[in-house]
């Protein structure tokens, strides 16, 4: 059966370097979260593995790994036997990936709760990855991205404490998110990545506007990012980030309708 999906795409805009989402309740009286993307769109479950998916009869490939894990612990004693196969991590990649689709999200729709779970998650999934994979290529492909997801998961445990009115404990989050990040170059042996690290500003940022009593703006957001990403001489993330602050000045400068 064909169906043209046209209709939808027309009546919900794609914005270029910005996420768009929405919540929805699919036929099955599940939520679903469906993300607006230049080609199309994707649709996932709000809760679970993203796709809906139960491999091995599991929620999710990182939970069958755990249980195969504590398998091998069980009987053996020991998890010297447990390894994961170059096959195993990019499974896990790419299941980490519908995860990161779910998070970022869930930060649009302001939905903390579900964005610090599944941030939580891919970390679960980056020790796994670390810790057992037979490969140190298969560990430095996810291992890279642990500092995004770090600092997204302190932003997320943070608004939730400032949504409780706990602004202390989240400052607290937000201290302990810099202090993680500056342990993980300094356990890689390059601890002055710390200072040029995109990641640390954006939670130093969010810190001082925590003191202040709000929160950042997004055009605070995007000159730190702007400003981090010059610094670095990454060139193409700056002009996508300019293109961005000039969307938003546009925005700004455009009357109301009367």
């Amino acid at each position: 059966m064909d169906v043209d999906i046209g209709s939808l795409l027309e009546e919900w805009e794609y914005l270029p370097n910005q996420i768009t989402a929405r919540r929805i309740l699919g036929a099955d009286g599940r939520e679903k979260i469906q993300m607006r993307i230049e080609l199309g769109l994707l649709q996932m479950e709000a809760d679970g593995r993203p796709d809906g998916q139960q491999p091995h009869g599991m929620e999710s490939l990182l939970e069958h790994h755990l249980s195969r894990l504590e398998q091998a612990l069980a009987t053996k004693g020991s998890t010297a036997s447990f390894k994961l196969t170059s096959e195993d991590c990019a499974e896990l990649q790419n299941e980490g990936l519908q995860y990161y689709h779910r998070y970022i999200c869930c930060f649009a729709l302001e939905d903390y709760e579900r964005a610090e779970r599944d941030t939580a998650r891919n970390m679960r999934l980056f020790d796994l990855v670390w810790q057992y994979a037979e490969e140190d290529e298969d560990k430095w492909a996810v291992e890279q991205y642990r500092p995004y997801v770090v600092m997204m998961n302190a932003r997320a445990k943070a608004a939730l404490k400032l949504q409780a009115g706990q602004r202390a404990e989240a400052l607290r989050v937000v201290d302990t998110g810099i202090a993680r990040l500056e342990e993980f170059y300094a356990r890689h042996g390059q601890p002055q990545l710390a200072q040029e690290s995109k990641e640390i500003a954006f939670l130093q940022l969010l810190r001082r506007e925590i003191r202040e009593g709000k929160p950042p703006s997004k055009e605070e957001v995007l000159r730190a990012q702007l400003q981090q990403a010059v610094e670095s001489e990454d060139y193409r993330t700056a002009a996508k980030l300019r293109d961005e602050l000039k969307r938003l000045e546009a925005q700004r400068q455009t009357p109301e309708p009367s």
